[in-house]
């Protein structure tokens, strides 16, 4: 490993450290986590979210014997799944993460018998580094649309040059504090100044705005916070102000079942649910199971990077079994005490890389304090108040971490041999031009296909990328029979 780790796997920062190390981590994953929900169409959820990040992050790191330093978040994958799902209520949204978990589950039990050979000869460096460098590359639109964006000054669309701003000031911030060498606490804590210099200027605008009317000024959209406080007829909420429940997906899945009704929140997400039934329960799997399948190749290529970030090599110790089985289980725990599917985020190896904190300690922290958090409505919603455009300061150095930590996964090998040249342009191309697999399984009467899974682009560019290694080594080594017979 090139550089090394302030805080190995098992160092354990002093107590005051801990919980602001943990904080950054939860700030580094907040913007993903709760951004799922709202996709979907449960904007309400978020609190549920974050608590469900929490239980499946102790979850993992249980059955990885706290020996991997990362954390489970709401997985983008299955956003589309998660669309079908919806259709079914909170139900049809625990029966996916459950097919998916499986799956996982499944994977891990035929390692167990029959060992990881096959996995490195189906993901070799060739594959993985440059799939890696994708998970950061692909996201890079959604980083550079966010950092122009405002909370607030929605009548000028969607560029903001004073959002932009904040988001550089957040930016060369954590750029800055990574890379002094005078201030150790600064190299520990990058995200956090970061976001707290670019939120500081954007309050600072929206004020000058809220004085002056300009709204292009205004940054920061402070009515969630007013919300909380306050009913929609101007009398105070009382306790839930401060404290309240998440309403996580077993509860609100009991209701289902027992009033045989939907609440506002789903019903407004789609207007035609229904209750789960044989032909539902058909739907919600075969939109969860091929997506599962693939992003067990995203697991391995997450937990790739981290075993180079760390300097530990995680598919031998603990072993690909144990990462499998507690991404699966504590997926379908996130989902259960939660909303959605979760998956090890890259936004946390990210962070892990920049501030060369791997401590496990500090990630156990982070999932106690988002489920503590997630009964704390004003920290709730001051969370969500944080604009975009600072978040999207902070995912540019995030999400270009990753992109450089793959792409130095394969920077000894020959790509001046032809293999594995279009092995590596045909994983980068496809995944960052955004081809995506769309698989039809519902068609009306008159042929107009009126629901599909789909695999994302990455997940695509990794089944292509697999392909192509698997076509061109089968015809080296004809080649190269060849050659020897003559």
């Amino acid at each position: 490993m090139e550089r090394k780790l302030i805080f190995d796997i098992h160092d354990k920062p002093k107590f005051g450290q801990m919980l602001i190390f943990a904080l950054q981590q939860l700030l580094a994953i907040l913007a993903a986590t709760i951004l799922v929900p709202k996709i979907i169409g449960l904007p309400t959820q978020v609190p549920a979210a974050l608590f469900g990040a929490g239980v499946g992050t102790l979850i993992y790191q249980l059955f990885t014997r706290f020996k991997s330093p990362v954390f489970l978040g709401s997985s983008f994958a299955f956003l589309s799944s998660l669309g079908v799902a919806v259709a079914y209520g909170y139900c049809g949204i625990i029966l996916g993460s459950v097919v998916a978990g499986l799956v996982y589950v499944v994977i891990a039990a035929v390692i167990h018998f029959v060992g990881t050979d096959w996995v490195n000869k189906l993901l070799p460096p060739v594959i993985i580094g440059p799939t890696v460098a994708l998970i950061g590359l692909s996201l890079a639109g959604n980083a550079m649309g966010d950092i122009v964006k405002a909370n607030a000054s929605a009548m000028y669309g969607s560029y903001n040059l004073v959002g932009l701003l904040c988001g550089l000031v957040a930016f060369f911030t954590i750029v800055i504090c990574s890379t002094q060498k005078r201030f150790k606490m600064a190299r520990l804590i990058p995200f956090i100044l970061g976001i707290t210099a670019g939120y500081a200027v954007a309050a600072i605008f929206t004020v000058i705005g809220k004085v002056t009317g300009a709204d292009y000024l205004m940054i920061i959209n402070f009515q969630p916070v007013v919300d909380n406080f306050v009913n929609a007829d101007g009398t105070f909420r009382g306790l839930a102000a401060f404290i309240d429940y998440p309403h996580v997906a077993i509860l609100e899945g009991i209701k289902e079942l027992t009033s045989g009704n939907f609440s506002a929140e789903i019903l407004q997400a789609n207007p035609n649910a229904k209750l789960l039934d044989a032909g539902g329960i058909a739907e919600v799997v075969i939109a969860f199971l091929p997506v599962a399948l693939v992003v067990f190749a995203e697991h391995i290529a997450d937990h790739k990077n981290l075993s180079y970030i760390i300097g530990r090599d995680l598919i031998q110790e603990p072993g690909l079994k144990r990462t499998l089985l507690g991404d699966g289980v504590g997926s379908i725990a996130g989902t259960v005490f939660g909303i959605c599917p979760n998956t090890t985020y890259g936004e946390s190896v990210g962070c892990v890389a920049i501030t060369r904190n791997a401590s496990i300690v500090t990630i156990t922290t982070t999932a106690i304090m988002c489920m503590v958090l997630s009964f704390v409505s004003p920290i709730m919603v001051i969370l969500q108040t944080i604009p975009s455009c600072v978040m999207g300061g902070v995912c540019l150095t995030l999400y270009g971490f990753i992109a450089v930590s793959g792409l130095k996964m394969f920077k000894n090998l020959d790509l001046d041999n032809n293999k594995n040249l279009f092995v590596v342009a045909s994983i980068l191309i496809s995944g960052i031009g955004g081809l995506a697999i769309r698989i039809p399984y519902a068609i009306a009467e008159n042929g107009a296909i009126t629901n599909t899974i789909q695999i994302t682009s990455i997940a695509t560019a990794l089944i292509i990328g697999i392909a192509t290694n698997a076509i061109l080594t089968k015809v080296e080594n004809s080649k190269l029979g060849e050659e020897k017979e003559q």
